[in-house]
C-alpha cells in the first residue's frame, strides 16, 4: 500500500518550485503525491511574470476530491496568495486529522512577492495553529512576527519559540539566509531545540525551490509514519544531496532548480 502525501500549493511553470517540486520530491522519496493547485504562476529561473489565483470553489473541490477518496497520510501547504484562498484551504482540511506541514511561502527566489501583504495576518491566525510543523526561512519568520530578521542562533531559537506560542506544534527555523560556512536548521518543539540539522553552505546559485522541496520532503516522511525529527532529518539529507547536484542540471539562466532525482539520474 503506497504512502500518500498531498501538496496544496501554486504551480511553477519552470518546474523548479511549487507543485512541481513537491511532486518530484515526494516521488523521489517513495511517496505517492496528490495535488491541489491554488494558483498558476508564469515563472522561470529569473522571474515571476504573472500570477492567476484559482477560483475558490475549484480549490475547495480539489481538496474534497482528494481527501474523500485517497488515504492521505500528510499534507504540505505552500503558496496561498490571498486571505480568501487561505480561508478556503483552512475550511477544506477541517476534517483532516493527520500531520500538516505549513511552508509560509511569501517571496520567490527571484524576489517576486507570492503572498499579498494583507494575507499575512490571515495565515498567522487561521492556518498557523493547524500546523504540525511550520517551516519559515528567516525573513518569513520575521514577517510573521513583525520583527527584524534573526541574525544569531539565539534569535532564531527565540523567534521559533514565539511562533510556537502562536499555535504551531513545532517550527523548523531554516538558516539558509544566515551567515557562516555552516547552515543550521533548528527544530523547535516542546519549548526546546528538538533538532539541529547542519550542513556546509554550498557555493551555488541553483537553489530555486529549496523551501518547497524541504517542506514536501518532510510531509513525505510523515506520510510514511516517521516521527517529526526523523522526517526532518530525512528531508534535510535529501535536500542537501539535491543542492549538491544542482549545478549538473544547467536549467535556465537565473536561479536554477535543485536536482530532485539526483539518486536516480545524473
Amino acid at each position: 500500500m503506497a504512502s500518500i502525501a498531498l501538496t496544496i500549493a501554486g504551480s511553477d511553470s519552470g518546474g523548479g518550485a511549487g507543485i512541481q517540486a513537491d511532486l518530484k520530491a515526494m516521488s523521489a522519496l517513495g511517496v505517492y503525491g496528490a495535488s491541489v493547485i491554488t494558483a498558476v504562476t508564469a515563472q522561470n529561473t529569473q522571474a515571476v511574470t504573472a500570477v492567476h489565483g484559482i477560483p475558490l470553489d475549484v480549490i475547495a473541490a480539489q481538496i474534497d476530491a482528494v481527501l474523500s477518496d485517497l488515504n492521505v497520510g500528510a499534507i504540505k501547504i505552500g503558496m496561498l496568495a490571498t486571505p480568501e484562498i487561505i480561508q478556503t484551504v483552512a475550511d477544506g482540511i477541517t476534517g483532516f486529522d493527520g500531520p500538516v506541514v505549513l511552508d509560509p511561502v511569501m517571496i520567490a527566489k527571484s524576489g517576486d512577492a507570492l503572498l499579498a501583504r494583507e494575507a499575512v495576518q490571515t495565515l498567522r491566525d487561521v492556518l498557523l495553529p493547524r500546523a504540525t510543523v511550520l517551516t519559515p526561512n528567516l525573513p518569513e519568520a520575521a514577517c510573521l512576527l513583525d520583527r527584524m530578521v534573526a541574525e544569531t542562533p539565539e534569535e532564531m531559537v527565540e523567534q521559533g519559540m514565539a511562533l510556537c506560542s502562536l499555535g504551531a506544534n513545532a517550527v523548523l527555523m531554516k538558516g539558509g539566509h544566515a551567515e557562516g560556512d555552516v547552515c543550521h536548521d533548528l527544530l523547535l518543539a516542546d519549548e526546546r531545540v528538538a533538532g539541529d540539522y547542519a550542513a556546509p553552505r554550498r557555493d551555488t546559485k541553483n537553489t530555486h525551490g529549496t523551501g518547497c522541496t524541504l517542506s514536501s520532503s518532510i510531509a513525505a516522511g510523515l506520510a510514511k509514519g516517521l516521527d517529526l525529527p526523523e522526517a526532518v532529518a530525512q528531508a534535510h539529507a535529501y535536500l542537501q544531496g539535491a543542492i549538491a547536484q544542482a549545478d549538473t542540471l544547467g536549467v535556465g539562466h537565473g536561479h536554477g532548480p535543485v536536482h530532485h532525482f539526483h539518486k536516480v539520474w545524473a
